[in-house]
């Protein structure tokens, strides 16, 4: 079988189409034909590693997220899963031969979530990392829901940092499926357009308009939870508008790891500030935040495509190492590579 690896961090040019044995599902495992490859920035950070050149040992087989059929099952898994759709989340995780960026994955039975009919592969792929890291995000707050879903967030005001990024449009689509208000920043009016299209209550160009002033004439008294995507740039602004027990779940590092955190501002409402990695995520956390997307996507509350505001970007698996430069290089929406 076609499989993507790489046995050496690096560049986009050290991903190499190869040949590998088709793998058989152990104990708890299923194996999966794989329809599409989600691509996220946390696997070309992966495959760059901390040091370019260093040797990796056995060949990886990156991308952690992915769509396609259950063809075969291990020991003791159902065997009613066989020709079942499903979706992958963090396939690759510590697993050498499990990731999506292959015609066959293996992976363990639990690392597999059943997708409607209803449902595309494209979607199934762009759900993992985005819409669990953007569940996480959603369900940090002091007293808040820790289940998302209609009603949920009633009566609570979300702001999310970049609505047109991958994880942005997640939080709008799963914040309004729960019925928060969701107020949205963008650095453009193109984006402010995808950004609404998610389903964004109030869209906010942060080049053009005065975030802490727009943010507090909608939620005068602050909003609940901020869905932070540039901690460093953003921090003043978050604790400006944090409400009094509100929270701020930063996902990304700005790129440069650091930030300067506004002690009183935060201290006076006792924000919360939540920092989310899916891989060290509580395990209490992780079976709620499968079934609830699994129950959004199984009543059509989210989707993928220009439409909800997340444009598509197609790769064939020869195309991977384009596919990489792609997320690497900031392109906006999902990039997805077409696997079968």
């Amino acid at each position: 079988m076609r499989a993507v690896e790489y046995s050496v961090t690096g560049e986009p040019e050290v991903l190499t189409l190869v040949d590998r044995p088709m793998p058989e599902p152990a104990a708890g495992e299923v194996r999966v034909r794989i329809h599409r490859s989600g691509v996220n920035p946390t696997d070309w950070k992966s495959r760059r590693g901390s040091e370019a050149g260093t040797p990796v040992h056995p060949a990886q087989v990156p991308n952690q997220d992915g769509s396609g059929v259950v063809d075969a099952v291990g020991r003791g898994v159902d065997a009613g899963l066989r020709g079942r759709r499903v979706w992958l989340w963090e396939a690759a995780y510590q697993r050498p031969s499990g990731g999506t960026a292959q015609e066959y994955a293996v992976v363990p039975v639990r690392h597999v979530v059943p997708l409607p009919d209803t449902a595309s592969y494209d979607l199934g792929a762009a759900l993992g990392v985005p819409f669990l890291t953007a569940h996480r995000c959603l369900t940090v707050t002091e007293d808040g829901p820790v289940h998302l879903g209609p009603g949920k967030l009633a009566g609570r005001t979300v702001l999310v940092a970049g609505g047109a990024g991958a994880v942005g449009n997640a939080a709008i689509q799963l914040a309004r499926w729960s019925d928060a208000t969701v107020i949205t920043t963008v650095s453009n009016p193109e984006k402010g357009n995808l950004a609404a299209l998610a389903g964004a209550d109030h869209v906010i160009d942060y080049k053009q308009q005065d975030v802490v002033s727009e943010v507090r004439a909608i939620a005068p008294g602050g909003v609940d939870t901020i869905v932070e995507v540039s901690p460093a740039a953003n921090a003043a602004i978050d604790a400006a508008v944090i409400a009094t027990h509100g929270s701020v779940a930063v996902y990304a590092t700005d790129g440069g790891g650091t930030m300067e955190l506004p002690v009183r501002a935060s201290m006076v409402p006792n924000a919360r500030w939540q920092f989310v990695l899916l891989y060290t995520a509580p395990d209490s956390w992780r079976p709620r935040g499968l079934g609830d997307v699994a129950a959004a996507v199984a009543a059509g509350a989210i989707r993928v495509g220009p439409e909800a505001g997340i444009p598509l970007h197609h790769y064939t698996l020869e195309q991977a190492a384009e596919a990489h430069t792609a997320v690497e290089s900031g392109v906006v929406g999902k990039v997805l590579i077409d696997v079968t």
